[in-house]
């Protein structure tokens, strides 16, 4: 079975990049033969950087084609393919639809209430491909709700994956961090969505409550998307009275370093606005870090699923609930375990693979020749 990936790849900065390579390293570790036709600038085995999102169209379909795929599977978020929400890569999927090969396309971001032309996209994508991911059940709930009742029998729910590894061994201490001190961390893209400049200001709060801890802000903008935001988020830390209590670490988190950071969380805070799934959530499962998070259809149904934090109701519930976690740490360390407890029954990446080759199988038509038919790789 071959399968052809559209989709962003590292080392292009992007979460459905990091996703792709952690889901197609799955697969080939359980035989399946995958190629991956990305932008310009990604790399790797059987990657092949084709197309900036202007020449598309032309460009991914042809590139793939070369590869003969049985299925072309495509990581879709709005803009990843061009303008217009990334309405290029409409044509792509028609263009397999009509010579016959299956194509199945991952809806990273379902909203709730769609703006018009992400509904106009969605619904394409739904019209012409033969089978539809979404990583929650309240994303295939969203879908049934907004679509015809025809696209439904295509959407198949298969969650977020995440790693089983283990935390990194004294990663305060590799990242300058005091060992005696709670951290609390926010990490990832800065973007107004994170809202992270409300547990800047809620700080003093917390101090009040649980005197001893450290805010870690992590991360960076891509390339100037959200600059501004930035500005107005150092603004915030500059003006603290508790400015002394933060830690920013800027740059690029290779995975190592990542790593390293997450794994020296004592609670990660995720006051996110909008979010569709987080793969933010995904790694503080998977290193057992208890979060506290807003009241979001994906962040509710997860943490709700995994035991591995708290939801937070309203803004003036995160200084209460972050102080809480810092304060008990059974607490805190039940949640943690649950939550590693959880990725190795559900979201672990080699059964999120083996979830993706049943639907994959299930796609391959063979034909009855009333005589006995061997696949072969």
């Amino acid at each position: 079975m071959r399968i052809g990936y559209i989709s962003s790849y590292p080392p292009i900065e992007c979460g459905i990049a990091t996703y792709s390579a952690y889901l197609i390293d799955a697969l080939r570790e359980q035989g399946v033969d995958v190629y991956v036709v990305s932008h310009l600038g990604a790399s790797g085995p059987q990657v092949f950087p084709a197309f900036n999102e202007n020449d598309l169209d032309d460009k991914a379909y042809q590139v793939a084609l070369r590869f003969t795929p049985d299925i072309v599977h495509v990581q879709h978020e709005f803009g990843l393919y061009g303008p217009h929400f990334g309405v290029n890569i409409l044509p792509v999927i028609v263009k397999f639809r009509l010579i016959g090969v299956p194509v199945v396309t991952t809806l990273h971001t379902v909203y709730e209430n769609p703006q018009p032309g992400h509904r106009v996209l969605i619904e394409n994508i739904l019209a012409n491909s033969e089978q539809v991911i979404v990583h929650q059940d309240y994303q295939r709930r969203t879908l049934e709700r907004l679509y015809p009742p025809q696209y439904s029998r295509k959407v198949t729910v298969i969650p977020h994956g995440a790693r089983l590894v283990e935390p990194v061994a004294d990663a305060k201490a590799k990242l300058g961090l005091p060992a005696d001190r709670k951290v609390i961390l926010m990490i990832g893209y800065f973007r107004p969505s994170k809202n992270f400049e409300l547990i800047i200001d809620l700080l003093p709060e917390i101090l009040r409550r649980y005197p001893d801890a450290l805010l870690v802000l992590a991360g960076k903008i891509r390339n100037q998307e959200y600059a501004e935001y930035r500005n107005q988020l150092f603004e915030h830390i500059r003006r603290s009275p508790a400015r002394d209590h933060i830690r920013v670490i800027l740059g690029q988190l290779r995975q190592e370093t990542f790593d390293t950071i997450l794994s020296a969380a004592d609670v990660v805070v995720l006051p996110y606005r909008i979010t569709s799934q987080s793969g933010i959530l995904a790694h503080c499962l998977a290193f057992g870090r208890p979060v506290v998070t807003s009241d979001t259809p994906a962040m509710r149904e997860l943490i709700r699923q995994s035991g591995a934090g708290l939801i937070v109701a309203s803004d003036d519930r995160y200084a209460e609930a972050i102080a809480e976690l810092l304060g008990d740490e059974a607490k805190a360390r039940s949640m943690g375990e649950a939550a590693r407890r959880f990725v190795r029954e559900k979201p672990a990446w080699p059964l999120i693979a083996r979830r993706h080759v049943e639907l994959y199988e299930g796609l391959m038509t063979h034909p009855d020749i009333g005589s006995q038919i061997t696949v072969v790789d």
